[in-house]
């Protein structure tokens, strides 16, 4: 497959992000692999590195909405260090289906490692104004809903619909966005 279109241009600029599972592989659905995700961005945070508005994991991808000022390279070593993470956790306790899968469907290309975890690309989308804000917000948080999963958004525990609720989430956000 090809390189992603969307570029990210604007620092400082909220971007809404999706990142998908290669093959829409279901590894969310392991508790401890969402929750490599979640240290993964509160470190970003605890480092100033990135600044998240908004976000879901579902069991094969993710929605994010966050600011960097070199947003690029921040979701680059997420994606890199939580791919290296999610690898070394399932080997550690034989999770050879899935490491299978990885390797499976790993993209030609990718000569220089054994698996790959991410579709390339997390086609970013400039967030320009307080109604895209709350569109893309009510999205993210509304995904799990559609699916079928919970009846409200703030049932679903990887979400920040729940901080957006009032209650305490599995990660801080930023609810005061403009």
């Amino acid at each position: 497959m090809g390189r992603s279109r969307y570029k990210i241009y604007d620092t400082r600029e909220p971007y809404f992000l999706t990142c998908t599972v290669i093959r829409w592989i279901p590894l969310f659905t392991d508790s401890k692999l969402a929750a490599i995700l979640l240290e993964s961005w509160r470190f970003l945070q605890e480092k100033k590195r990135m600044e998240i508005f908004a976000y879901v994991i579902m069991e094969n991808h993710l929605h994010l909405i966050a600011m960097a000022d070199d947003l690029s390279k921040e979701i680059g070593d997420f994606k890199s260090f939580t791919a290296r993470s999610i690898i070394d956790e399932l080997s550690s306790r034989n999770g050879s289906y899935w490491l299978k899968q990885l390797k499976l469907f790993k993209a030609r290309h990718k000569k220089d490692r054994e698996f790959q975890v991410w579709q390339e690309g997390s086609h970013p989308e400039l967030i320009f104004n307080d109604e895209m804000m709350r569109q893309k917000i009510e999205y993210i948080h509304y995904n799990p809903v559609h699916r079928g999963y919970v009846d409200e958004p703030e049932d679903w525990r990887y979400s920040s619909a729940r901080n957006y609720a009032g209650r305490k989430g599995l990660l801080e956000v930023t609810t005061d966005w403009w």
